[in-house]
């Protein structure tokens, strides 16, 4: 089994897919810190080194390994499925799910996070709403593609997305 959670960045999809992988008692993998492991550089160093295309080349080298693990739950980065053809190769390899929650909820958990993200430092609530319309704008037609689709969930019950993927997979 393998499960993809597509979605913007902080719609939580690393915290919902390690609650997933933990209660299907398989693997759960984030994307991103996989990408930093595997180059030996930090997310916000590849993209300050290499510019958003370098970045986007190694993340679709690594979400091609990835989609070739048994028993896994991978949380994407928020820009994955919308580059090349990242979100078909998650829809032939396994379950995608979106997650959807509203633009005020984006806002409030990134301004909260300490995880540096280089697309939105420096930005006031304001400018993060509107960052994020934009961004969804742009990147909705990818999501939408997803298997399943889950959306103004403030704070997801795994169970919830459990049973949704059993029902998908009969």
């Amino acid at each position: 089994m393998r499960i993809f959670l597509v979605g913007y960045m902080g719609c939580g999809k690393s915290t919902i897919g390690r609650k997933i992988a933990a209660l299907l008692g398989i693997s759960f993998v984030d994307l991103d810190k996989y990408i930093e492991e595997r180059y030996f550089k930090s997310v916000p160093l590849i993209f300050a080194e290499e510019g958003e295309e370098g970045f986007r080349e190694k993340e679709r080298v690594s979400l091609y390994e990835v989609s070739q693990f048994e028993d896994i739950v991978v949380g994407t980065g928020g820009g994955a499925p919308c580059f090349f053809d990242n979100m078909e190769l998650m829809n032939t390899s396994g379950i995608t799910i979106y997650i959807a929650p509203d633009t005020e909820v984006l806002a409030t958990r990134l301004l909260k996070s300490r995880t540096v993200r280089p697309l939105i430092v420096g930005k006031s609530r304001e400018e993060l709403i509107s960052f994020i319309n934009n961004a969804l704008l742009k990147r909705a037609p990818f999501y939408e593609k997803s298997k399943i689709i889950i959306r103004g969930e403030n704070n997801l019950d795994p169970q919830y997305v459990i049973n949704l993927i059993e029902n998908f997979s009969m």
